[in-house]
């Protein structure tokens, strides 16, 4: 299991957050700088959808294909039952963390679209009926298949540390401390996170941007100019990570990794 680090006094993580109205579309941007061995950054336009997981999207007929919440595609893919949200309480309980029947569960993700899914990154806001965070986890997933879960709780200013702990790029090993930084307002959401080795900030990543209604033609027009989210970004990673690749970074053995860690 993870080893949890706080960066705040637990009573300045108990501020209320405003979330937007959701469900909402999340649109800005994501960027990636890798400081070493070599220097490799990227901006990219992109979207997620931010929703609760009580009461997911109900899209027309002709929209479903575009955007879908599958059990699935997160944490213990519904294994037991009780959708995400039962995957995600299963998982908290068994790291002394009980969410409440009124606690609401606010989640930024990717949607399997055109039936395919793939999110690099999905963060579960757990809230108290106050607004005040019960719990934080922060899902990763890789190119290989696997996913891994961070349980976090940020201070006030949505701060927080964890240590690596699972593979996810083929040029960095698990070592290091992952600093993370969260925003949940009425109009901005996002999530920055940087890895430390031995003080240094070595890699950084953020996805962040402006919370907008999810109307039909919002979820067209957006799904439109960024040409398919999902697909997007998995031909993205492999982009460059073929770059990467080419300009002889060190590629890292993967360590064998267990289902227990998002069970």
């Amino acid at each position: 299991m993870s080893t949890l680090h706080l960066t705040g006094p637990t009573a300045a993580s108990r501020a209320a957050l405003v979330p937007p109205t959701v469900p909402a579309l999340v649109v800005g941007q994501v960027s990636h700088l890798r400081r070493t061995p070599r220097r490799y950054a990227f901006t990219h336009d992109h979207y997620q959808w931010l929703v609760d997981l009580d009461d997911l999207p109900r899209l027309p007929r002709g929209l479903r294909v575009l955007a879908r919440f599958d059990a699935a595609d997160h944490l213990d893919g519904g294994r037991l039952g009780g959708g995400i949200r039962g995957d995600l309480e299963r998982w908290l309980a068994g790291r002394s963390v009980e969410v409440a029947t009124e606690d609401r569960v606010l989640m930024l993700a990717h949607a399997r679209s055109l039936g395919y899914a793939f999110d690099p990154l999905t963060v579960f806001w757990v809230l108290r009926p106050d607004g005040t965070p019960r719990a934080v986890v922060l899902e990763v997933h890789n190119t290989y298949g696997e996913r891994h879960a961070y349980l976090l709780e940020p201070d006030a200013e949505g701060n927080a540390e964890v240590e690596k702990a699972f593979y996810v790029s083929p040029f960095n090993d698990v070592s290091g401390t992952y600093r993370v930084r969260l925003a949940l307002g009425p109009d901005r959401v996002g999530v920055t996170v940087r890895l430390v080795r031995e003080g240094q900030e070595v890699f950084t990543a953020s996805a962040r941007g402006r919370a907008v209604p999810a109307t039909s033609r919002t979820l067209l027009r957006t799904w439109a100019r960024h040409l398919g989210m999902t697909h997007r970004v998995s031909a993205l990673i492999r982009f460059h990570g073929i770059r990467l690749w080419l300009s002889r970074l060190p590629v890292q053995p993967r360590p064998p990794h267990s289902q227990e860690a998002v069970r």
